[in-house]
């Protein structure tokens, strides 16, 4: 499709949605279907069909909303009239539903006040679309101006003239190192070669996150239109989606909007009649956690086993089959249209002097509103906790929160003023990540969780090097002996000597980043440690064998 084409699409699609004045959104995302809302769908369809409304009523299957805590979730959107949205809908409650969309009346007991925190301070750039279009349509995607970006792209700018917006807009990689995308893609462009892939990375592995599942689930268009952007302004001419077996719906909804691109020219040979060409193919993973690493991943894709290699060469030099390869992940490609269409000063003018823009987090564990959350940097970890996570339940304490994965490290509350940000995540002894954040309340024992990231790195460890595949295994018997009431002053101190040999000899991030959990709960509850290694030999995990 040229320009005019999608603008004539998305303008008569507009037109068409006008004529319906009644539009009944359901999250068909994972969580939410989990719980049926695929047949809360169907019966809203069948109820509306028996009752025979006067004014036409469309039910849409849209992506994550976002409130995880209280789905599933339906929003009847009416002309001239408020949105109102549903929580904890069940099949049951569709024929009162669609009597209150002919009375005027919202059913009081269902609905989820929206003027409220969680949705109020929220800035959403890459979520903008999420919950509001069908991940299934076209038509949808393009209505909302989807795939204007490439069209302007290829219709008004250079290559370079993409890359400098990019680079002028300050986004680094969202996939955890936060490195300038701008920089990674001009590395990219200055080493000329007749084949460049661009890979999209979603081979989300941190336990407890769940953010590039929501977005490929509910958005994949714009996953796609990142990944052509990034081709046209680095030369690449072929495209791979890496993303875990696991996510089987995200990898149903990607590969229909693959076919459909396909299908309107937005994807393929001569794209929009140009002489851009820009494939994509989807490749699975299954779902070893070192292959977010990126020469892993490259090695996954290849066939071989997924372990990391030295660098340099980096893959912009040479990558995947020996060529040079961008890897961006999902979040990262997300923000690029955006970027493209409204420059990159719009971009860098949200969020903090050296973080630019917006970060999603997934919001999980000890907190009352769990759920997918987009903020602009800068953002206090209280404010996310508290006003847009609603708390912890239950009326207890905040203890720590986890932000990273099992690469990140736990703050105390010490911390929750503390603007949110690459470096100041950093000094604090934790990371970004990709967007995991696990709270934990005053009955968390923080040995214990040490422990379990231990164990998970330890599991994940590809064991091509010595200082992961051993040192993770030393460290988790440690955290085993301590945990368990038997641990020495002497344990705690090797404990701490094999954090620091690890983090600074592993060949890969999983074995630098693995004793963070470790190192940072040492420096923030080491009285929990030394409690257990006391007089008193409490077990860690003896307030969870009696709660069960």
């Amino acid at each position: 499709m040229t320009p005019e084409e999608l603008h004539d699409v998305g303008q008569k699609h507009r037109e068409q949605d006008a004529k319906t004045p009644h539009h009944v959104r359901v999250c068909m995302a994972a969580g939410c279907m989990s719980q049926k809302s695929d047949e809360i769908k169907k019966t809203l369809e069948k109820a509306i069909k028996e009752k025979g409304a006067s004014d036409p009523c469309k039910v849409k299957c849209v992506g994550c909303m976002g409130l995880c805590s209280a789905g599933p979730l339906v929003r009847v959107d009416t002309e001239g009239q408020d949105s109102v949205m549903y929580q904890n809908v069940t099949v049951d409650d569709s024929s009162e539903i669609v009597q209150s969309i002919s009375d005027g009346k919202p059913v009081e007991r269902l609905v989820c006040d929206t003027n409220v925190p969680f949705f109020a301070k929220q800035q959403k750039i890459v979520l903008e679309n999420v919950g509001e279009i069908d991940p299934d349509s076209l038509e949808d995607y393009i209505s909302v101006g989807g795939y204007s970006a490439l069209g302007k792209a290829l219709a008004e700018m250079s290559p370079a003239e993409v890359r400098s917006e990019v680079e002028a807009s300050g986004l680094r990689g969202r996939g955890g190192a936060g490195f300038p995308t701008g920089l990674k893609w001009g590395m990219m462009a200055r080493n000329e070669s007749e084949t460049k892939y661009i890979i999209c990375n979603a081979d989300e592995g941190d336990p407890g996150a769940f953010m590039d599942r929501a977005v490929l689930e509910s958005d994949p268009h714009r996953i796609l239109e990142g990944m052509a952007l990034a081709a046209y302004a680095t030369g690449a001419n072929h495209g791979y989606v890496y993303i875990r077996a696991e996510y089987p719906l995200a990898i149903k909804r990607l590969k229909n909007a693959i076919r459909l691109a396909a299908r309107a020219g937005l994807l393929g040979h001569h794209i929009s009649g140009t002489r851009f060409s820009f494939q994509i193919e989807i490749r699975l993973g299954a779902g070893a956690f070192v292959c977010g690493e990126e020469t892993a991943l490259i090695a996954s894709i290849e066939g071989k086993r997924g372990q990391p290699k030295p660098r340099p060469p980096f893959p912009a030099q040479s990558g995947l089959w020996g060529k040079p390869t961008c890897i961006n992940n999902v979040e990262t490609l997300a923000n690029i249209a955006p970027i493209v269409n409204k420059g990159g000063a719009w971009f860098a003018s949200i969020g903090t002097e050296k973080s630019k823009g917006t970060k999603v987090f997934a919001l999980a564990g000890k907190i009352n509103n769990t759920g997918l959350i987009e903020v602009p940097m800068g953002i206090t970890l209280r404010e996310i906790v508290f006003d847009i996570g609603g708390g912890i339940p239950d009326g207890l304490s905040f203890k720590a929160v986890q932000t990273g994965g099992p690469s990140g490290g736990c703050l105390p509350d010490r911390h929750l003023d503390m603007a949110v940000d690459y470096d100041n995540l950093r000094d604090a002894g934790s990371i970004m990540g990709s967007g995991g954040m696990i709270i934990m309340d005053e009955e968390s024992n923080m040995v214990d969780v040490a422990r379990f990231f231990m164990e998970f790195c330890m599991s994940e460890s590809c064991g091509k090097c010595i200082p992961c595949r051993v040192g993770t295994y030393q460290m988790h018997n440690l955290l085993d002996r301590i945990a368990e009431g038997q641990g020495t002053h002497e344990d705690l101190a090797l404990l701490e000597e094999l954090c620091i040999t690890v983090a600074c000899t592993s060949l890969c991030g999983l074995g630098q980043t693995a004793p963070n959990p470790v190192l940072s709960t040492l420096r923030y509850f080491r009285n929990e440690y030394l409690d257990l290694i006391g007089e008193q030999h409490i077990p860690a995990f003896v307030g969870q064998e009696a709660s069960q």
